[in-house]
């Protein structure tokens, strides 16, 4: 597999940013691989996107990449949930959707069409990758949400000087942008999601999981339960498991054998 950090100016956040890169060219000949699963078909590209406090390099999911023959690129993105905030600089939604995913296509000539292109993300990633997903339902075909911090209802009931154990209402302002305004916006992904199936958009496949023990299980389960409220197909899972990584682990591995064996 070939490893590569790139860096390259963003008009859309205004500054330079880099990003890491998985792609699995160089495969072994010099003895059977009796593992690879779909040698006979293009490179697909899986975008995996962090969590609160997390990094690009937190995380890469095992070597499934070679064993389903998909490309992984994964951006950094600070603590923006993924969504453009109204401050120039920060239109991190816009620069996941729109800006990232034409320089992979341009450069690297991978993820061109919606059929070959994935999002997955844990935590705060979740968020963004559902959020991504319903925002650009015609770039994404499936979407892998792990223990998503779906706390939007949460947020949206904040006043100033109020906040959590993880971040205070200005941050929270900061992302979602005003409070009171959060569930009639596009930043709501219940929202995004009605405005796009009104719209008669193709939803991307959708998988969730998140553990029985994890502090965000009742936001997963009311969400889960919104997307049968829609009838919008999904996978949707729960296990034993906290707010780690090896929830996201065990998930990861079972769902991008589901994701990347079909065609």
């Amino acid at each position: 597999m070939a490893e590569l950090s790139v860096r390259f100016y963003s008009d859309t956040l205004k500054r330079e940013v880099s990003f890491l890169m998985i792609i699995p060219n160089d495969i072994r000949t010099d003895f059977p691989r009796n593992d690879l699963k779909c040698t006979n078909r293009p490179t697909k590209t899986l975008f995996l996107l962090h969590g609160y406090s997390g990094i690009a390099q937190n995380w890469l999911p095992g070597n499934l990449f070679e064993q389903y023959n998909f490309a992984v690129v994964i951006p950094s993105a600070e603590n923006s949930f993924w969504i453009d905030g109204e401050a120039t600089g920060r239109q991190f939604g816009a620069f996941l959707g729109v800006e990232l995913l034409e320089y992979v296509q341009k450069t690297f000539h991978l993820a061109m069409s919606a059929q070959d292109t994935y999002l997955l993300g844990y935590s705060m990633g979740g968020f963004g990758a559902l959020h991504t997903a319903f925002a650009y339902p015609k770039k994404f075909s499936k979407v892998a949400a792990l223990s998503s911090a779906l706390i939007y209802k949460e947020v949206a009931q904040m006043k100033e000087g109020t906040g959590n154990s993880v971040a205070n209402y200005d941050y929270y302002k900061m992302c979602f942008g005003e409070p009171s305004k959060l569930l009639q916006s596009d930043n709501n992904p219940e929202y995004l999601l009605k405005k796009q199936i009104a719209a008669g958009e193709k939803i991307p496949e959708i998988f969730m999981a998140c553990g029985t023990e994890d502090f965000l299980i009742n936001e997963n389960r009311d969400f889960h339960n919104f997307l049968l409220s829609q009838k919008v197909p999904h996978t949707y899972c729960e296990s034993k498991g906290i707010h780690n990584m090896d929830f996201w682990q065990e998930y990861a591995a079972k769902f991008i054998p589901m994701m990347f064996s079909k065609n």
